[in-house]
């Protein structure tokens, strides 16, 4: 709820309990509506951050879905449509109409959208990942790739998932199709073809099991700092957190503040909190307190511009699709209630 629909409501309030005398006023004093009455995008507002959902193309027809995504977020990121295998299927065959209807949906909402993501070992067209290219071929490719998509979408994104998933956990380069080709030199490669092709969107590199410090996130640090001093264009750096239940790291804070000491933005890309299901009320309140946390890390860090969910609802999770047994990771259920989550989500940005 916007600040001026907040003082009507205290105004009708106060009035109404006029009716009914001084005395009567005094027993029931007026307050003003609490956080639960806000909505995510007003409370990271007043945070100064962004937050923001992936979003399913096959539900932005759904009313009560997109009425969400449209109401409670100031950020939207493509859950699929704007990664490779759908946006260049065929080499030289370019297909941007679904990450076009979420580019006018933000619009339409005045949105962000967040464009993930441009180069993936996964998700990935056969022609590319078993086109048994060299590294010049292969490079080619990539710099194609990139030209067209960010191209297309210039001035239109406001950051970029250049590079994705990058890293082994013992912090060493993922043996992904660029990195056994191409060599150590693709990612500055791919982030410069980005730049050229839209030089107004803040360029990151995004990865998961990064949130905490460890031997994965050293990595990407450090290569990162490496790039830094080239004179890479990299703008911003991607904290996953797809998180278990009660394992929220302790330093992630730390982590975020030590990416933001090097110029860089942090932002937490694709926030979910998973647990045994089915959920009980201890585990979602459990959920709660971690939302919170990992918000309020990312509140406390000037750093770090905003808070993106993966997704809604619990029914449209990809979690239980790779963990059996696991899922209610979202701030939504099933039927699109709000879940404990939303408030924990809320007190995180200090609403």
């Amino acid at each position: 709820m916007r600040r001026s629909t907040v003082a009507a409501a205290v105004g009708a309030l106060v009035a109404g309990l006029a009716l009914y005398g001084s005395a009567q006023a005094q027993e029931e004093p007026v307050q003003a509506p609490g956080a639960q009455q806000s909505t995510l995008r007003a409370a990271a507002e007043a945070a100064g951050k962004f937050v923001g959902t992936a979003v399913s193309d096959g539900r932005l027809n759904d009313a009560s879905y997109s009425e969400i995504v449209s109401s409670e977020f100031s950020s939207v990121t493509a859950e699929n449509v704007m990664k490779w295998d759908t946006t260049e299927p065929n080499r030289g065959s370019f297909n941007f109409g679904p990450g076009d209807r979420l580019v006018e949906f933000a619009n339409a909402n005045d949105q962000q959208v967040y464009g993930h993501t441009l180069v993936w070992h996964n998700q990935l067209p056969g022609w590319v990942s078993n086109g048994g290219f060299g590294a010049a071929e292969l490079t080619q490719v990539m710099n194609d790739h990139i030209t067209e998509v960010a191209g297309h979408y210039a001035g239109q994104v406001a950051y970029w998932d250049v590079v994705n998933e990058a890293f082994n956990e013992d912090g060493t380069m993922r043996p992904s199709v660029f990195q056994t080709t191409i060599g150590d030199g693709w990612i500055a490669e791919a982030f410069r073809a980005a730049d050229a092709a839209d030089p107004d969107a803040k360029l990151c590199i995004n990865d998961y099991n990064v949130e905490g410090i460890n031997a994965k996130s050293d990595g990407l640090y450090n290569l990162v700092s490496g790039m830094l001093e080239q004179g890479v264009p990299v703008d911003c750096v991607g904290l996953q957190s797809h998180l278990i239940l009660g394992q929220v790291p302790g330093d992630l804070q730390e982590n975020i503040q030590r990416f933001a000491d090097l110029g860089l933005e942090v932002i937490i890309t694709e926030l979910d909190i998973r647990m045994t299901t089915p959920s009980d009320p201890n585990r979602l309140q459990q959920q709660a307190q971690d939302y919170e946390t990992v918000v309020s890390a990312c509140t406390a860090v000037p750093g770090c511009a905003g808070v993106t969910v993966w997704g809604i609802s619990d029914a449209d999770s990809w979690i239980p699709g790779v963990f059996p047994g696991e899922g209610a990771a979202c701030v939504w259920d099933e039927n699109l209630q709000r879940k404990p989550a939303y408030d924990g989500i809320l007190a995180g940005f200090g609403s």
